[in-house]
């Protein structure tokens, strides 16, 4: 089979110019969903930094506080969307955005 345009893409795709059909509640739920799970990491990040402020979790040479905050921010990255708080504010926003 020779791959070539024609067969990767397919052209009916492409030429649609129809997007009223398109639903968009979905993408909408979906980035308010990551915009709930991103102020929760923003959250818990200023939590972690303000309650772990006195302590040398990356040690006491030069770089420690870019080390420590790169520690907490995947810390909190990964930690997102398990607290509660992205659920509530997702469901306080998409009930008030309707």
């Amino acid at each position: 089979m020779e791959i070539n345009s024609n067969n990767l893409v397919d052209i009916s795709t492409l030429q649609n110019k129809d997007f009223n059909n398109l639903k968009t509640d979905n993408l909408e739920d979906k980035e308010l969903r990551e915009v709930a799970d991103s102020f929760e990491s923003f959250f818990l990040n200023q939590i972690m930094d303000v309650s772990l402020k006195s302590t040398k979790i990356a040690g006491d040479g030069p770089g420690s506080d870019i080390i420590k905050s790169m520690y907490l921010q995947n810390i909190a990255d990964s930690s997102s969307g398990t607290f509660g708080i992205s659920d509530m504010l997702y469901d306080f926003l998409s009930k008030n955005n309707k």
